[in-house]
């Protein structure tokens, strides 16, 4: 989070030393923070592990894209078709996640999700139960869940 910080004063720094202050000069400007927090990043323990996150960032946001595009054909293909596929059900995933803003992260990803709603959390924070749309195959729809949880996860370590 400090990396994060330090690369937004850095860009907005850029912003005013250049006096431009459009979009594009700051997203350039926080792309050439993000270059000098790689550099630098040997030297400073407290930026560990920076340089792995925008490509983590990319990578997820390619793979969301991906399973909403897919879960949004499954949900269109299936209400255009005369009968319906859909068999829907509750289940319970188990969470890996374990700050609250975590676990509201995952379950908000999920909810995103045509054909997926985040319906509640457990007591104990351990288990988030999910109502799905189509629930042929239990055990396909919790790998695929948990390996949403699983990247999205990733972005915070």
């Amino acid at each position: 989070m400090i990396a994060a910080a330090w690369n937004l004063m850095l860009g907005f720094a850029w912003v005013v030393l250049t006096g431009d202050f459009s979009g594009r000069n700051l997203l350039a400007g926080l792309l050439f923070g993000y270059v000098v927090l790689v550099l630098i990043q040997p030297q400073v323990p407290a930026l560990a592990g920076h340089a792995q996150r925008l490509p983590r960032l990319i990578m997820f946001i390619c793979f969301f894209l991906k399973e909403l595009v897919m879960a949004n054909f499954k949900v269109a293909f299936d209400i255009i078709t005369p009968p319906w596929y859909m068999k829907p059900g509750v289940i319970a995933m188990p969470l890996k996640a374990s700050t609250e803003f975590e676990i509201a992260f995952v379950a908000n990803l999920i909810s995103l999700t045509p054909g997926t709603l985040s319906l509640d959390v457990s007591d104990d924070r351990r288990v988030l139960y999910i109502h799905a749309m189509f629930l042929d195959d239990e055990d396909e729809l919790r790998r695929g869940l948990a390996e949403l949880e699983r990247r999205a996860l990733e972005l915070f370590h």
